[in-house]
């Protein structure tokens, strides 16, 4: 499955929290969260500052959010806001698509990192343009999960003998006491176990290269 790392424009539509970042330019918002509700967009943002007053009055001067100051020392502050939902999320939706968090906004641009289906990833472009956002799209690789490699009995065997202790250092789990998990002889246990192991060195290895 690929991931996606996107850059877009999030201030070339109506959005509160992109707005206030185009008035602080300099400022680096980290996006920990957002998601819908009945309300709107619920977000929190993290922001280290040298001036985490002048963060607060710019929040206090914006139109159509609200927000609480959930934390604020002498150099971070970390927000609560809520935000109609934008036009930038809803095509984001649209493609099936949301970011990973943290996501991070400068200047207006907000920078994440997606995975999703081909055709996910295809329809991206589609929808941002259809609402004339712009975006560059800054990398797509393919992501995997290391367990698709495996076949089942492969994968119970390795979740077991991690379980177990199998691998801890010293062992919590002997090889028999595994095999006896799986009612097999422990000469069976171990050939699924290399079988595994094999596969997953190997992937590491080429992946490395």
């Amino acid at each position: 499955m690929p991931r996606i790392q996107v850059t877009f424009n999030a201030a070339a539509r109506p959005d509160p929290l992109a707005a206030i970042s185009t008035e602080l330019p300099d400022e680096e918002f980290r996006i920990l969260s957002s998601h819908p509700t009945d309300n709107g967009i619920l977000g929190l943002v993290e922001l280290d500052t040298p001036e985490p007053e002048t963060v607060i009055r710019h929040f206090d001067d914006a139109s159509g959010m609200s927000f609480e100051v959930l934390y604020s020392d002498e150099q971070t502050v970390v927000i609560q806001y809520l935000i109609p939902e934008t036009e930038s999320n809803q095509a984001l939706r649209a493609s099936g698509i949301l970011p990973r968090f943290p996501a991070y906004l400068r200047d207006g641009w907000l920078t994440a990192e997606h995975t999703a289906a081909h055709e996910q990833v295809s329809q991206f472009p589609k929808e941002m343009d259809a609402v004339g956002i712009p975006y560059e799209i800054q990398s797509i690789a393919q992501a995997y999960d290391p367990r698709e490699l495996l076949t089942g009995r492969q994968q119970e065997f390795i979740t077991a003998a991690v379980e177990h202790g199998y691998y801890d250092s010293p062992r919590e789990c002997t090889l028999t006491e595994l095999a006896r998990e799986f009612d097999v002889n422990p000469s069976a246990a171990s050939g699924v176990l290399h079988r595994a192991e094999e596969t997953i060195i190997k992937e590491v290895i080429n992946k490395s290269q």
